[in-house]
């Protein structure tokens, strides 16, 4: 196996691992961090249970960061902040999320757009995952 293709299947492993805490968003309190923290986000005294670890990807052509178009409410943007939806072979969808406008709860910094793409992880240099979060 080649450096590439070891990448390919760790950033698909992390990501399968991400979608399979998302289905099972549990309440638990800890600092720990990182794409392979082993729940998602905090117990929180209001209830919700965060739902989302977000990421970015950056591209193998350039190591630049993925950047997708949105349209939220007749309104159109850009965003670099995804949420992954499943995979398949060597291809990944993720949802494209935006900031959130009610900028009031700091712990809900996106929201779901749903707008999706799909792209082959042979395109994904690296994964960067950002603190846990709800979407709608």
């Amino acid at each position: 196996m080649n450096i590439q293709e070891c990448n390919e299947k760790s950033i698909s492993k992390i990501l399968n691992f991400i979608i399979e805490l998302q289905k099972k968003a549990e309440c638990i309190n800890t600092n720990s961090a990182g794409c392979d923290k082993k729940h998602l986000g905090l117990n929180l005294n209001n209830g919700m249970i965060f739902n989302t670890r977000p990421i970015t990807i950056y591209s193998c052509c350039n190591g630049t960061l993925w950047e997708m178009p949105y349209t939220l409410n007749e309104t159109e943007g850009t965003s670099t902040v995804f949420k992954i939806s499943k995979t398949d072979d060597n291809c990944a969808t993720f949802e494209v999320l935006a900031p959130n406008p009610d900028t009031t709860n700091p712990l809900i910094p996106y929201i779901s757009t749903n707008n999706y793409f799909t792209i082959d992880l042979d395109c994904v240099l690296a994964i960067r995952c950002l603190n846990d979060t709800y979407t709608n």
